[in-house]
């Protein structure tokens, strides 16, 4: 949950406001940490809630039993690309080691047009700041070459996120 709690409450509101605008959540099917809070907050306010869960997680993460689909896949590779195909946006909240290589997958398949569905960070209390600082540094050293930008959207608070991602789904063409 970090040890912040304007993220738990970002949590909360974020689950709040999917169900509220009828958008079904997809997410790694654990009930720790800042998503099982989301996905708690979600099915708290009605909405529905899909979880993907690799096997040797179950017990580790706490699979949440309550969402109306928990799919159990045998790695984290399947679990990675189940949430991808039921997924027509992603977002970012601060997070460990799992979701920074979650989050920067997603930016990396973006950079090489195998999509272009939104991916947000939602820089909840400054936390995504270093890794923006790293990409406008790899940038300014040469190393994101013109043509391949890395594309990302950033909220700094939960009532900016579905505006932001509705506008920018809008815009998306269909992936390569």
């Amino acid at each position: 949950m970090g040890n912040d709690p304007r993220f738990g409450e970002a949590a909360d509101q974020l689950g709040s406001a999917i169900a509220a605008a009828g958008i079904g959540l997809v997410f790694g099917g654990g009930d720790a940490g800042l998503m099982g809070r989301v996905a708690r907050s979600v099915l708290a306010s009605g909405g529905r809630v899909t979880g993907i869960i690799p096997k040797f997680l179950i017990k580790h993460e706490n699979a949440l039993l309550s969402a109306q689909e928990l799919i159990v896949v045998d790695d984290m590779h399947q679990r990675k690309q189940l949430m991808f195909d039921r997924s027509d946006a992603f977002v970012a909240l601060p997070g460990g080691i799992g979701t920074l290589e979650e989050l920067v997958e997603q930016l990396t398949w973006v950079q090489l047009a195998r999509h272009r569905k939104p991916v947000l960070l939602a820089d909840i209390g400054g936390f995504w700041r270093p890794l923006l600082a790293l990409i406008a540094h790899m940038h300014n050293l040469g190393f994101l070459r013109e043509g391949f930008d890395v594309h990302y959207l950033v909220a700094e608070t939960i009532e900016d996120v579905l505006p932001m991602l509705s506008k920018a789904a809008s815009r998306a063409a269909p992936a390569v």
